[in-house]
């Protein structure tokens, strides 16, 4: 990071900033052109989970190149200004990068999806066998990740 005096280095802090998200872009490489996706998502540490259909791009991409990027933010303030190069904005991101892998067994599904609601409700819920075939679960290992505040 150029900015060291904007890196969030406590840990407790950059998990806050993860459990406040509502969305994580994940970035893959399909054959060398870049692709962002915007995804709901579970965290616990060491691993991000995401789901969706169980054909699709994505997991053609993930099955062909399984390192991923992602990133994390949050826009809290515009600081307007009256020249527009002095404008800017109070924020807070995460970067970072790892290793994905596409989740086979029931059981690993099942938790990776109680993960991914876990970020969005208090509730528990059931998954059905249909449903578990019919979608794709993600798990991604966090290899590294720095956090940064500005403003």
């Amino acid at each position: 990071m150029r900015r060291k005096e904007k890196q969030i280095t406590d840990q407790d802090q950059v998990e806050g900033i993860i459990k406040q998200a509502k969305v994580c872009r994940l970035g893959l490489s399909d054959n060398g052109q870049p692709y962002v996706v915007p995804l709901h998502f579970g965290y616990a540490p060491p691993f991000l989970y995401f789901h969706g259909a169980d054909k699709g791009r994505k997991l053609d991409i993930l099955a062909a190149n399984a390192r991923v990027c992602f990133e994390f933010d949050r826009l809290e303030k515009i600081n307007k200004h009256a020249s527009a190069c002095n404008w800017g904005a109070c924020y807070t991101s995460i970067i970072g990068e790892g290793t994905a892998r596409i989740l086979v067994d029931q059981e690993e599904k099942i938790n990776g999806l109680n993960c991914i609601m876990a970020q969005y409700s208090s509730r528990t819920f059931e998954f059905g066998a249909e449903d578990l075939a019919e979608t794709a679960v993600i798990e991604v290992r966090i290899l590294r990740m720095t956090a940064k505040r500005s403003g």
